[in-house]
């Protein structure tokens, strides 16, 4: 068998699909890329939890040990304990007051929630949000504008340049 062939007994071992929460990630890519894919776990974080399971951040996800899989996918949901506060990616909670990260549905959830709870109290950010404006401190003056083209509209006057001239015909 040629060195570009992978063996057959690789592929029974390789799982395609690796779950975390409620996550599918693919077994084919590195550690590091499969996490990745997952909301919530950016490049430094799966560095971090790829270091701490003491595995090769490039060895093919679906191609590790049962116990090896286990043991990232419980770093993956303890995260918040392992790491310091201001890692975490949601700090602060409103109602804990505590820093949590957040992973797969439950970030777009959470962020969901802090945004209607910012609109109902009538927060300047959450005014900013209802008002579909920068909520960050942007500039508006000249970029964000959502209204049509402010200025001369070239591509309107080329149009109508063209149907005087059919019509001229």
């Amino acid at each position: 068998m040629s060195a570009d062939q992978p063996d057959a007994d690789e592929d029974d071992d390789l799982q395609y699909f690796v779950r975390i929460g409620r996550t599918d990630l693919d077994g084919t890519k590195s550690v590091e890329r499969s996490l990745i894919e997952m909301n919530g776990i950016g490049r430094r974080a799966a560095r971090i939890i790829a270091r701490k399971a003491g595995v090769d951040r490039t060895a093919t996800f679906g191609a590790l040990e049962e116990e090896t899989i286990d043991e990232i996918v419980t770093l993956v949901e303890e995260f918040a304990e392992e790491v310091p506060d201001w890692l975490a990616n949601h700090r602060n909670d409103f109602f804990a007051g505590e820093a949590t990260h957040e992973i797969g549905n439950e970030l777009e959830l959470t962020r969901r929630q802090d945004i209607n709870r910012m609109k109902m109290i009538d927060s300047y950010k959450g005014v900013r949000h209802k008002r579909g404006q920068k909520v960050r401190g942007q500039r508006t003056k000249s970029t964000g504008r959502t209204e049509g083209t402010i200025g001369v509209n070239v591509e309107a006057i080329q149009e109508e340049a063209a149907e005087a001239a059919e019509e001229e015909e």
